[in-house]
């Protein structure tokens, strides 16, 4: 029996990293068109053979010195804020709402909850027309608050906050009662540490969300200067002009923030999803 054990762990890990090989691949065709010159991108496109003869930075240092550089960290700093914020909001509004849902019982709570699954299982772009004529009654087109504000609480973290958080000891609230404690207390004090896997998961998957996404941007963003890196890079290839060399270069910066927030959350992420999807 241990036998068959140990020759299904090395089979699964024959398979998991030919499947982590065939996954990196596009990022190394990335990485190695980045060093490459723009006359090689334009004549091959991107591609995996590496010859280390016409490789250099000069992508790198076109896209510190230009003026489509400067616009491009300006818009690195766009995706920044916004993403920040978004996943801000997010956590704290869903978990709020998902921590009701998982810990306490009140009429209509199911009823609520099957809404929350309908409107997560809702295609976003059903909901851009009405959310489109409501950022414009609401004075909110071409600005930050008109990206992030629509979707601040998302279904899916309230789903996954609400599987974790009934998961949770309740005598804990019982003895904040008894010491005193408000509602809210429970939540700050006691429940929300408690949650910390939660949130290490959702920061991850919402930061990741906000980052990479262009749709919406683009609907509510009018002006160059308050473009996010999806949008920003998107325009830099027109007819009249191409800009391999800042997209491909700054399309490996782009990685960075993403790498450094699963970094930063890793020891959450996977307890995180286990327990929020054993819970129930």
């Amino acid at each position: 029996m241990k036998k068959k054990n140990r020759i299904a762990t090395v089979f699964l890990l024959i398979f998991l990293s030919v499947v982590s090989i065939i996954v990196l691949f596009p990022f190394y065709a990335l990485t190695i068109a980045a060093f490459k010159p723009t006359a090689d991108l334009m004549r091959y496109g991107v591609d995996l053979r590496l010859e280390l003869s016409s490789l250099s930075l000069d992508n790198f240092r076109t896209l510190f010195s230009s003026r489509s550089g400067d616009l491009y960290f300006h818009w690195y700093k766009n995706s920044i804020i916004v993403t920040f914020f978004y996943t801000f909001f997010s956590l704290l509004f869903s978990s709020l709402v998902g921590y009701g849902f998982g810990v306490y019982n009140f009429k209509g709570k199911n009823i609520l909850f099957v809404l929350v699954l309908v409107v997560m299982m809702t295609p976003t772009e059903i909901l851009i027309l009405p959310l489109y004529k409501m950022m414009i009654n609401m004075g909110l087109i071409n600005t930050f608050t008109g990206v992030i504000a629509p979707f601040a609480i998302s279904p899916i973290a309230i789903f996954f906050f609400r599987q974790f958080a009934s998961g949770l000891p309740k005598e804990l609230m019982d003895a904040g009662r008894i010491d005193g404690c408000s509602e809210y207390g429970l939540y700050f004090r006691i429940m929300m540490p408690l949650m910390l896997p939660a949130f290490g998961a959702m920061a991850i998957l919402q930061g990741m969300r906000s980052w990479n996404d262009l749709l919406w941007p683009l609907i509510v963003l009018r002006t160059e200067e308050n473009f996010t890196l999806p949008i920003g890079l998107s325009a830099l290839i027109s007819p009249y002009e191409d800009n391999l060399d800042i997209l491909i270069s700054g399309s490996i910066m782009t990685v960075v923030p993403m790498i450094i927030l699963f970094l930063f959350f890793q020891r959450y992420f996977v307890a995180g999803l286990t327990a929020g999807g054993v819970k129930g």
